[in-house]
């Protein structure tokens, strides 16, 4: 039954504008967390280039001749030899990306969860449909989020280039998003992000003293971080390669 457009006023926006809301929320969200963790995800994206850069250097002997820095020495790295605020480098297309690539992985998750696949008898949301409406809302959010996501792996690695002499390919998000970029697509963390989350919640409110509270959310988002991490790794590493690689003259 619709709701009068006197007490429809008076509603909260997030009632009113639900799946707006819920756009927005989480693109505020991700951008708080994004300039947090920012330095880590650089600090990743260089890890993930070792090998490359060792291999384009010292050629087949690089697997014995190239001691790998760990994560701790390759951030001091960066601060020693570019500069503290280098860990902040391409923080704006990664801000752009995750205002997207949150946003709409999660109202397309949400819309299929209520509306598409719609919930059983007992409130409880299948495991099969979370695995289907994962892989769906993380591949519609990465198709959109894509070009700033290969922009923020190119500008994480301008320091290194400059280290080694070789020319900038990004000088500014803006300049980077209108040369022609190729299009790459790998979602597996959100079927095991949005898949666990929604697992590990309902578990934790069935069979535990919890409620549907924020430490329930903390800790469901704890695991399936960690679950996400540890099974999308590889495929993270593959298309950080992919977005890195420099073009010929054929492009």
């Amino acid at each position: 039954m619709s709701v009068p457009e006197e007490e429809e006023t008076l509603l909260p926006l997030t009632q009113r504008w639900p799946r707006t809301s819920k756009f927005l929320l989480s693109g505020c969200a991700a951008t708080v967390a994004e300039l947090a963790t920012f330095p880590l995800d650089l600090t990743k994206t260089r890890l993930q280039m070792q090998g490359e850069a060792a291999l384009a250097r010292l050629g087949d002997g690089a697997t014995q001749s190239a001691p790998y820095r760990g994560m701790v020495r390759t951030a001091l790295g960066i601060i020693q030899e570019e500069g503290f605020l280098k860990l902040w480098q391409g923080v704006t297309p990664a801000i752009y990306r995750h205002v997207v690539y949150s946003g709409g992985r999660m109202v397309t998750y949400e819309h299929l969860r209520e509306v598409v696949f719609g919930k059983s008898e007992d409130k409880h949301y299948p495991l099969w449909k979370s695995v289907i409406g994962g892989m769906m809302a993380g591949v519609i959010g990465q198709f959109l989020a894509n070009p700033t996501d290969l922009v923020k792996v190119q500008m994480q690695m301008e320091g290194k280039r400059k280290l080694e002499g070789k020319p900038l390919r990004t000088v500014s998000f803006i300049l980077a998003t209108v040369q022609p970029q190729a299009q790459h697509i790998l979602g597996t963390k959100d079927i095991h992000y949005l898949t666990t989350y929604d697992t590990v919640k309902h578990y934790l409110v069935l069979n535990t003293p919890l409620e549907e509270n924020i430490a329930t959310h903390g800790l469901s988002s704890l695991c399936s971080g960690l679950v996400a991490s540890i099974l999308g790794t590889p495929a993270d590493v593959i298309k950080s390669r992919i977005m890195n690689q420099p073009r010929d003259k054929q492009g």
